[in-house]
């Protein structure tokens, strides 16, 4: 692997519980020692628990990257994420790092994967074509967006623990004998109407200056039905939807750039996280290196 000279590898998270009172922890799959043995090339990996050590969240983590590559110096933007769990990055026009704005939105595919999986056995949603036959049973979305969680400011992350399978026992049982269909799309509403609340709450009450673009990445943006509610909501804010692959960034691998930069980063003994963003006491340098 000669084309190659660091590797960074953020993991499959399994487990992310925040700190409260100085405690917390998490868990994530894929061990760096053997990628680095398997490729000869050295590994930067566990971004988050130094973030966590210097009081963080440790999340959210590709900020930075936001910063660095999708920045405009008289555009307010902001970059949404939509994989498992939705992530937001707001960036004033022209402004460092240190002034960005990011957090965890709530849920981005999780509860609707999910649901789709428990009702039409089926992985995913593809294309929210299922979604799209069925009608939002607004009083279940209602009632769901009262979740502490989405009120709660910033900084925040959520996780499997929030959204994960309590949650979607819990939101199926609310929809009760409604269609099918229409429970995918209560959930595909339930993240876009979060989404446009986090929005509305957190960053358009915050600024002085007009919002102008939300810039989507991540899974999420595949799905057309799940883009089709965001420009429902944010269009009348005058907020324009667009995509990170128009930006040189494609929407599915957008994550697995920032990594790379944060581990280039790290490399450099340079901090990475953004305490304005995960809550911690001061920039940290991330990660642990296995050397090849």
């Amino acid at each position: 692997m000669t084309d190659i000279d660091l590797i960074g590898s953020h993991g499959q998270t399994l487990w992310h519980e925040p700190p409260v009172d100085g405690m917390g922890s998490t868990l994530q799959l894929g061990e760096p020692a053997v990628i680095a043995e398997m490729t000869g090339v050295p590994v930067v990996s566990n971004f988050r628990t130094r973030d966590m050590a210097v009081g963080g969240q440790g999340a959210p983590l590709v900020p930075l990257a936001d910063a660095l590559l999708l920045s405009h110096p008289t555009t307010i933007r902001a970059i949404q994420n939509i994989g498992g769990i939705a992530n937001l990055t707001a960036i004033a026009a022209g402004v460092g790092s240190d002034r960005v704005l990011a957090f965890d939105t709530g849920p981005g595919n999780m509860v609707i994967d999910a649901v789709t999986q428990r009702l039409f056995k089926r992985a995913f949603d593809d294309g929210g074509r299922i979604a799209a036959t069925g009608k939002v049973i607004e009083p279940v979305l209602t009632r769901l967006l009262t979740n502490p969680f989405f009120r709660a400011k910033p900084p925040k992350t959520a996780g499997r623990e929030e959204f994960g399978r309590d949650f979607v026992r819990e939101f199926v049982r609310l929809c009760g004998r409604a269609g099918k269909q229409d429970v995918v799309a209560t959930a595909t509403a339930l993240t876009a109407r979060s989404i446009a609340d986090a929005i509305d709450r957190f960053v358009l009450r915050k600024s002085k200056d007009s919002f102008q673009e939300l810039i989507l990445s991540g899974g999420g943006a595949k799905n057309a039905t799940l883009v089709a509610m965001l420009r429902e909501n944010l269009t009348p804010r005058g907020i324009a939807v667009r995509f990170s692959d128009e930006f040189g960034l494609p929407s599915q691998a957008k994550e697995a750039i920032a990594f790379a930069v944060l581990a280039y980063e790290t490399w450099h003994r340079r901090p990475s996280n953004i305490p304005s963003a995960t809550g911690a006491s001061r920039p940290a340098i991330l990660g642990k290196i296995s050397y090849a």
